[in-house]
């Protein structure tokens, strides 16, 4: 199973980001700040972004697995 990104989503489906977010409903940077893992989208607009993008909530990378982690260096 494929795991993409938004951003993959956006390029596989050849949009600009403002046309992603016109897809899903949602401002420019709305879509901006979920590419670059700022904010996370609410189910409602999950669901949006499966519909628009034809991808199952499985297979969509929303954070890197980094994400949020920091490492303590001691």
């Amino acid at each position: 199973m494929a795991k993409f990104t938004l951003k993959m989503l956006r390029a596989k489906a050849n949009v600009t980001q403002k046309e992603a977010a016109k897809m899903v409903g949602v401002s420019e940077s709305t879509w901006v700040n979920w590419e670059r893992q700022k904010s996370f989208p609410d189910v409602p607009k999950i669901r949006e972004i499966e519909a628009a993008f034809g991808v199952p909530y499985d297979e969509i990378i929303f954070f890197d697995a980094s994400h949020g982690l920091t490492v303590n260096g001691k």
